[in-house]
């Protein structure tokens, strides 16, 4: 653990100090070292919990998140090559400096024990984030986003630091993020102290409202970070902390039916966006209803389903953001309509785009129809009518992924249109989201929890 740890935190004064015309190839030769050496955590006994120390320990929950993290921190170096161009050398160097501090934040909030360390880190990726959002989004409007950002957050995290330091006092051992706990009394109100922050982070139909705002201004970097990792933090405290807080079925139905009912809302409101960022932010709404759902019932085969569908949708909503920042630098408009006839100009991206808009509706034998076809299988053994809902859900979000494809590639273009073609670079950043796509299709096992 610490191998890469250490590494990750030297990044941040290497980003400081490195010289001027050095400074991105060796950024992206580090990160890229640190991503293939995390792929060690994947390694299939993984039934042993690895520790590194009393504090710090990766197991099959947390490895995949945080292999996904770290394959994701060269992928957005390289995606914001573009955007970085027109920074002076401090704010190139600042900005690096944030996605690494994130970057090591996330890892130690993923991996820790102690509960209050990863009530610590969980909230300290909040403010790198929102460096990100405000100061190198791309309009004005960043400043609310930032805003809504922080509020939401910081709201709902109030109450989850006052019942986990409740949790410390009425027990003897602080590390219990790996063990059930025994001496602690359920507590209904305690339960929706912890459920709400990490609600509001994955996040449920009705706390959602941040999310669309912060995706839409962020720069590609924070897209990419944003729906691959920061939304997970929600689903992976839940799988923590619900094990120790054993209570009665009756408390989740209205978490489960918000998730449900906001799954299909959410998919409606993909039919009507014409803003291409704000679709696929609203997607990911959707998208993790089910997770939500999953966490709640708490069974071994919805947590596994929950896992893979949280590795499989960080991957392809990852892919998305990058395509949709393709479409934005050539075109300069976020708008669906006047995107219009990218296939005739630009055939091969037209490709990425239909691989990840048909693993975004989960075709098979893609890992989010595994992810899907789990939960729902689950979701139909605990009450038989959800599967209208999560059927429902499932076909608006093909319908949905359809129109956005079409409405991208097909028609005719602009005529003031000027589009340049892509570069290798971005040809690498949408390879190296398909190989892990393909390569977990052959070997899912490696990333579900049974």
């Amino acid at each position: 653990m610490l191998k890469i740890l250490i590494p990750t935190m030297m990044l941040i004064p290497s980003a400081a100090l490195m010289k001027k015309n050095t400074l991105h190839p060796l950024m992206l030769t580090y990160s890229t070292i640190l991503a293939t050496l995390s792929l060690q955590w994947l390694k299939p006994p993984m039934t042993l919990i690895k520790h590194s120390n009393p504090y710090l320990s990766v197991d099959q929950i947390s490895a995949p998140l945080l292999t996904l993290s770290y394959w994701l921190l060269p992928i957005a170096i390289l995606s914001s090559q573009n955007h970085l161009k027109y920074s002076t050398q401090t704010q190139t160097r600042m900005f690096f400096m944030c996605l690494t501090t994130l970057q090591m934040l996330l890892t130690l909030s993923l991996s820790s024990t102690n509960i209050i360390l990863f009530f610590i880190m969980f909230e300290a990726t909040l403010i790198p984030t929102m460096i990100i959002i405000t100061r190198w989004g791309s309009q004005k409007e960043r400043l609310t986003a930032g805003m809504y950002f922080m509020f939401y957050t910081l709201i709902s995290s109030m109450p989850l630091l006052i019942a986990l330091l409740m949790m410390n006092y009425q027990m003897d051992n602080l590390n219990t993020m790996l063990t059930p706990m025994t001496t602690y009394k359920p507590n209904t109100i305690m339960w929706l102290a912890c459920t709400m922050a990490f609600m509001v982070k994955m996040p449920l139909y009705g706390l959602h409202l941040w999310l669309p705002k912060a995706h839409v201004e962020a720069p590609i970097a924070g897209s990419m970070i944003l729906a691959a990792i920061l939304l997970k933090l929600g689903g992976y405290g839940m799988m923590r902390i619900s094990p120790m807080l054993c209570l009665t079925k009756t408390l989740y139905y209205p978490f489960i039916i918000m998730a449900l009912w906001g799954m299909i809302m959410t998919s409606l409101i993909c039919l009507r966006q014409p803003d291409l960022k704000s679709l696929i932010a609203y997607s990911s709404v959707s998208h993790m209803g089910l997770v939500i759902t999953a966490t709640m019932i708490q069974t071994p085969s919805s947590l596994s389903g929950a896992m893979i569908l949280m590795v499989a949708h960080g991957i392809t909503s990852s892919m998305l953001f990058c395509l949709a920042n393709m479409m934005y630098e050539r075109t300069h408009t976020r708008t669906l309509a006047m995107m219009q006839g990218i296939q005739t100009t630009l055939p091969l991206v037209t490709a990425f785009w239909l691989i990840a808009n048909l693993t975004n509706m989960a075709i098979p034998p893609t890992i989010n129809l595994m992810g899907e076809i789990t939960i729902t299988t689950t979701m139909f053994n605990w009450s038989p009518p959800t599967l209208i809902l999560t059927g429902s859900a499932a076909t608006i979000t093909a319908i949905y992924s359809m129109y956005m494809f079409s409405a991208i590639q097909q028609g005719k273009t602009q005529k003031d249109m000027m589009i340049s073609p892509p570069q290798t670079r971005e040809y690498l950043v949408l390879t190296l989201h398909t190989m892990p796509m393909i390569l977990l299709m052959v070997n899912p096992q490696i990333i579900t929890l049974s």
